[in-house]
């Protein structure tokens, strides 16, 4: 296991998981995870020459956890990784890896930040540059205006979600994780009405993949428990403040190397049927990545890869300069 540290930033505290010794390398989850989202890569880096730093993302776990949606802002969860880059590598620039609303934490962080950040890379989440509108148009233009739910524009009222998801936390986290990985059948993300709620119609599997145990489950559980939801979904509720930090860095690239890995059953690789080629389409951004579809992989890109993507990321930190 690698040691938990909790580090004080100044302007928030951070519980990360440390191992290894040379260059840094930053691990960023999503929702709704941890760092242990990353125990198959951890020691894998660690061990090829890395110090890693997995933390748990502001609002998560045992990091603190601000009540004001606005503390969840693009910008601020840029802040604290610049700000744990200078208290573990302060002469040195690191090298991000996110995956979910990781990706675009470190995407953006790479892109706006290329001066403490040397390389990155992304999984599921593919980059697409400074946004030209906010996320909340796309899915209000694509769903809710034709009365389709989706989950983001559910998440958006304070409290809604928060309700019923902290009902039974073990069960909301079975069902969500399960719905969208590689194994689960056609289907199991069922198309509803706007007005449904977010577990309304998945459906247990009868056992767990293999990618996920029990054990898996019980620490998410105990996680999420002690942490609520709120600070995590509050994530969510900033796509105008996000589209306002970013939209003047219009036309500008990320031109640093960057990997991608996606999984042709993950939904969000394909940013939800916007694109089809995820790489091709990020090439116009980032003229550098390096990009990978895992055939059949779902959404939990590392939990349900881990040897592919700890090949595919071991190679690619190998070969940067």
């Amino acid at each position: 296991m690698p040691e938990l540290r909790r580090i004080d930033l100044g302007h928030i505290a951070l519980r990360v998981a440390i191992e290894g010794q040379g260059p840094l390398v930053i691990m960023v989850h999503g929702f709704p995870e941890s760092w242990y989202s990353w125990r198959h890569q951890i020691g894998p880096v660690a061990a090829a020459g890395f110090t890693v730093a997995a933390i748990d993302v502001r609002g998560y776990g045992g990091s603190d956890k601000p009540h004001d949606v606005a503390a969840y802002a693009m910008e601020q969860i840029v802040g604290d990784l610049v700000a744990l880059k200078a208290a573990l590598s302060p002469d040195a620039p690191a090298i991000l890896v996110g995956h979910d609303w990781g990706a675009p934490i470190v995407w953006n962080s790479a892109f706006v930040h290329p001066d403490l950040f040397r390389a990155v890379a992304g999984l599921s989440v593919p980059f697409t540059g400074a946004p030209s509108r906010p996320f909340t148009e796309v899915f209000r233009e694509k769903f809710t205006a034709k009365g389709l739910f989706f989950y983001q524009e559910y998440f958006q009222q304070p409290g809604r979600a928060e309700a019923e998801l902290e009902a039974d936390i073990r069960r909301f986290l079975t069902l969500f994780l399960t719905s969208i990985g590689g194994e689960a059948p056609d289907g199991a993300w069922p198309v509803k009405p706007v007005d449904a709620l977010l577990l309304d119609g998945l459906r247990a599997p009868a056992a767990l993949p293999a990618w996920l145990t029990e054990a898996d489950l019980d620490y998410y559980t105990g996680e999420f428990t002690r942490s609520g939801l709120r600070g995590p979904l509050n994530r969510y509720r900033n796509h105008e403040a996000d589209y306002a930090w970013l939209s003047p860095l219009a036309g500008r690239k990320l031109e640093q190397r960057a990997l991608y890995i996606g999984g042709t059953r993950d939904p969000a690789s394909t940013l939800f049927g916007q694109i089809t080629d995820p790489v091709a389409m990020m090439r116009h951004f980032a003229p550098r990545v390096e990009g990978h579809m895992l055939a059949g992989c779902g959404h939990w890109t590392q939990q349900e890869r881990p040897d592919e993507v700890n090949r595919l990321l071991l190679g690619w930190l190998a070969s940067l300069d």
